[in-house]
This record gives C-alpha cells, sequence and structure tokens, in this order.
C-alpha cells in the first residue's frame, strides 16, 4: 500500500506532537519534584543524623543593591556542591538571580497564609551539621578557608561555641565583650581583654557555629544579624574566638552610592532599634563610654501600664524599673525638689524614696515613682501648687503640675505624654506628729512624731542631695518594720515576692 505525502506529513506531526509530550511531561515532573524538595523538607525540627559539612547563609543584604550572586558564585567556584541558603524576609526586589541548583535555596522568613509552617522555618533547610553565616560581598579564595575554620572550631571545641574569620575591609574586626541584664534592660559593650577570644565582635566576619546550637536561639536570624546573635549567646555564656583564616571583600565600599549608604543606615537603625524592643533592652552602654536608649522619653507614654496591687507589669516578667524610667523619675525628682527649695518650701523624701536613698542612694530598682512629703503651710510659697487648686498647670520645661484625683496630695508628671511622676504629699503637726488629711492603704503611710524632721539632713539621692528625716533609720523602721534597709523586698510580697537569689 502506497503512502501518500499527505498522510506522511500527518504521521510525522503525529510523532513530533508525541515526542514534545513526553518531553513536557519529564519537564513538569521534575519542576514538581524540585518544587517539593523547596518548599517541603523534613518535618523535624532538625534532622536526627545530620551530613558533615557546612551550610553558607546569607542573610543581611539590600535588595536595592547587593552582590549576594556573587558571593554564592564564589562559593559554588570554589566547591560546586556547596550548600548555601539565602534568608529574607520578604521576596527580594528586584529578583536575585541565583545559579538553579538543588543545593542553592532562597528561604522567605515571612509566613505566607497559602503555605505549610515549615517552609518559612530556616532549619528544615540545613542538612549540615554546622552553618556558616556569610555577610554579603564576600569573595572565596580558596576550598580551604571553611575547612580550616571548621578544623580551628574543632580544636577549640570546649573552649569556644564559635569562630570567626575577619573579612577584609577598612575597619579591623574588634574583639568585644557584652554583658546582658535583661533584669535591668540594658547591654553594655566594653572592649575585651583578648584579642582573640570574646563575646561579641564589631565588623564584618564570617561566623561558624554548630546549626542546631544557632537554630536553639530564640530568634536565630533576627537582624541586625551579628547584634542579634551575640546578645543572645552571651546569656547563655558563648564565646567567640578570631582565626587568622581571613575572606576577602569583594566590593569596597559595598555600595555604590551615598543616597544607597543613607538608605542602608536607615534600616540598619530601624532594625536595631526594633531589635531592641523585641528583646526588651531600652538602653546600651557602648564600648567607647556613650550610651544609647531605646526607651520611653518625654514625647512618649512610658514603659509601662497602671499599676494594679502595687506590683508594675514589669515584676511580673521577673525584670525592674526600665533605666529609662529611672532617669526620668530622677529628672522629675531633682527638678521639683530644686523648684520647693527656691520657693522655701519645707520637704523631705518619704516612704519607698528615702529607702531608696537609704540603701542605695537612688531610687528603688524597681520602683515606679517618687513620694516627697511636704508641709502644708508651705504651701501657698509656690505659685506652681497654690495654682494647681483650678486645673492642670505645664511648666515652661514641661513639667505637669496637678491636683491628685486619688485625695488630696499634688502630682508632678514628667510630661503630658509621659506619666511618671512625683507624689507630694502635704503633712501638718497635731500634738506633736505630722499626719495629713489623706491616706493610702499603704503600710508605711502612718503618723509620725515631728522630731524626725528637726532638723532635716542632707542625704545623697539619684545623684544630687535632697533633704531627708533625722535618724532616717528609726524613720523606716517606724513605718516599714526592724531591719527593712537590710532585707529588700518587693511593694507588694503577697502578690510577688523578690528574689533574692538571683
Amino acid at each position: 500500500m502506497r503512502i501518500t505525502f499527505c498522510q506522511g506529513v500527518l504521521a510525522l506531526a503525529i510523532v513530533i506532537n508525541l515526542l514534545i509530550l513526553y518531553y513536557v511531561s519529564r519537564l513538569q515532573q521534575r519542576m514538581l519534584h524540585r518544587h517539593r524538595d523547596h518548599v517541603q523538607p523534613s518535618s523535624r525540627l532538625l534532622p536526627v543524623s545530620q551530613k558533615l559539612g557546612v551550610t553558607v547563609i546569607i542573610r543581611e543584604f539590600e535588595d536595592f543593591e547587593n552582590y549576594v550572586p556573587g558571593v554564592v558564585k564564589s562559593f559554588l567556584k570554589q566547591k560546586p556542591e556547596q550548600p548555601v541558603m539565602v534568608a529574607a524576609d520578604t521576596l527580594p526586589y528586584p529578583p536575585l538571580v541565583l545559579p538553579d541548583a538543588p543545593n542553592i535555596q532562597l528561604v522567605i522568613l515571612k509566613p505566607a497564609p497559602d503555605q505549610s509552617a515549615h517552609v518559612s522555618r530556616p532549619e528544615m533547610y540545613v542538612k549540615t551539621e554546622y552553618v556558616a553565616l556569610v555577610p554579603d560581598g564576600v569573595k572565596v579564595d580558596s576550598t580551604r578557608q571553611l575547612d580550616r575554620m571548621l578544623e580551628e572550631f574543632k580544636a577549640n571545641q570546649g573552649r569556644v561555641q564559635m569562630v570567626a574569620a575577619p573579612v577584609q575591609s577598612l575597619a579591623p574586626l574588634q574583639c568585644l565583650n557584652v554583658k546582658v541584664s535583661l533584669r535591668k534592660w540594658t547591654a553594655e559593650y566594653s572592649v575585651a581583654p583578648s584579642t582573640r577570644v570574646c563575646t561579641a565582635l564589631k565588623g564584618d566576619a564570617v561566623i561558624l557555629l554548630r546549626t542546631k546550637d544557632l537554630f536553639n536561639l530564640s530568634t536565630p536570624l533576627a537582624k541586625p544579624l551579628l547584634t542579634s546573635l551575640f546578645i543572645q549567646t552571651s546569656l547563655r555564656g558563648w564565646t567567640v574566638r578570631i582565626l587568622d583564616v581571613s575572606f576577602s571583600s569583594a566590593h569596597q565600599p559595598l555600595l555604590s552610592s551615598s543616597h544607597n549608604q543613607w538608605k542602608a543606615e536607615n534600616r540598619a537603625k530601624a532594625s536595631r532599634l526594633q531589635l531592641f524592643r523585641d528583646f526588651g533592652i531600652k538602653r546600651v552602654l557602648l564600648e567607647d563610654g556613650k550610651q544609647q536608649w531605646f526607651g520611653c522619653s518625654k514625647e512618649t507614654p512610658r514603659c509601662f501600664s497602671t499599676v494594679h496591687d502595687d506590683t508594675p507589669e514589669y515584676l511580673y516578667q521577673n525584670r525592674w524599673t526600665p533605666p529609662c524610667c529611672l532617669q526620668a523619675l530622677r529628672e522629675t525628682a531633682k527638678y521639683v525638689i530644686n523648684v520647693l527649695e527656691t520657693s522655701g518650701v519645707r520637704y523631705w523624701l518619704e516612704g519607698g524614696t528615702l529607702l531608696g536613698a537609704a540603701r542605695h542612694q537612688d531610687i528603688i530598682p524597681w520602683d515606679y515613682d517618687v513620694d516627697l512629703g511636704i508641709y502644708l503651710e508651705d504651701i501657698p510659697n509656690c505659685d506652681l501648687l497654690r495654682n494647681v487648686e483650678s486645673g492642670s498647670i505645664v511648666d515652661e520645661k514641661g513639667f505637669v503640675w496637678e491636683k491628685a484625683i486619688e485625695g488630696d496630695f499634688y502630682r508632678v508628671q514628667y510630661s503630658e505624654h509621659n506619666h511618671l511622676h512625683v507624689d507630694l504629699w502635704p503633712f501638718y503637726p497635731k500634738n506633736g506628729l505630722m499626719t495629713k488629711d489623706t491616706w493610702m492603704d499603704h503600710r508605711q503611710d502612718v503618723e509620725f512624731p515631728e522630731h524626725f524632721l528637726k532638723p532635716l539632713l542632707p542625704l545623697p539621692f539619684a545623684g544630687f542631695t535632697a533633704l531627708a528625716p533625722n535618724n532616717y533609720r528609726s524613720f523606716l523602721e517606724l513605718k516599714f518594720g526592724a531591719g527593712v534597709i537590710e532585707n529588700p523586698e518587693y511593694p507588694n510580697p503577697a502578690v510577688k515576692k523578690l528574689d533574692k537569689e538571683k
């Protein structure tokens, strides 16, 4: 049977279509498997048995200008099978053009409502025993660099929990120590006595540590990465060792324009602010002696809400008064006392404030206000106190003077926004005792002999000198009980007791 030309063309078209369908089907299957490999890693938090080796993690880079693809290619050039994970909060834009290889992963840390929870968990993608945190712009010069870091880590095992290889730059890597007190909301940096082993670093470095150690941190990839890392590791007593191994930088400076530099600096400041807020750190002392504040101010509300049962909310968090609040209380107390002294109003440190002066020469570290006693008969001497009878007054320094709504006493607030305050309690003599018209349900709120005020004596308090009752120990023991100076306690032990072991 003869096959016509048309029949031959039709048969050939059928064969070609079948081939196309076959290859398209194979391609779809490959893409589907790759997608599953990407979004459905192991269901375990960390694999039980991890492979030897190091996964490179690139976390900190700018969307608008970065060299991440070049960094990835630099590692792959030395070792094509090198696992690399690029972690970003959201999908980078402009898109990152990364090598199309199964050992290269882009992980988006922000959860998406249409995906499973594990998709945004970076620990699910790491199959090696170790990780190396690599900054943007790094260039790999030798296959031995990561290997040497791993060898040094194993040689120092038990003495340090991290090793660092400096990235060559204009500013050398500096070894610092950081002491973090969550109770005091404070991080304090200092220059480490050793140039090799310390608890924090300043500068660019590649950091190598165990995978399980990194991902057992509460926020392992929070930004700024090294600031976050060393705050968390210092709380665990970990140290880092600077190695003789170093990496070169492919781009100096990293950002090509002053505008991009400005954008990056603003983002870094915002990230740092958010990090310290998340960690509850409100005061940072830098290694050069400068201070940075991340708490309340005159323009913001105070750091805690209305106090119930004489126990502020931070005590339930096992923390003390935030340092910004203490600083505002010191400033308000000094200002109010200056006004009283200038106006001829006799005053004295009262209650817990006097107890703080006797015990700490300062405000009690967990107190939330300042109490002063004043002579009722002296109130007309002060214009601000005399005039608040008709309503609150905001003075020229922004302090708010008002008559308290809780009773017959006065209150001076730090500002209209920030209600940290000094309370002024008017007393008057009656039959040799100092008494007043408003009593609160406090143990120390009792009458006392006037002889404690004759004379008033100077006492160091909160960085200045204030007046206090003479024989203040007897005065305090009359109000609080014997041994009160030597035996600190929270204001309401029935609700929250002070842990004296810490």
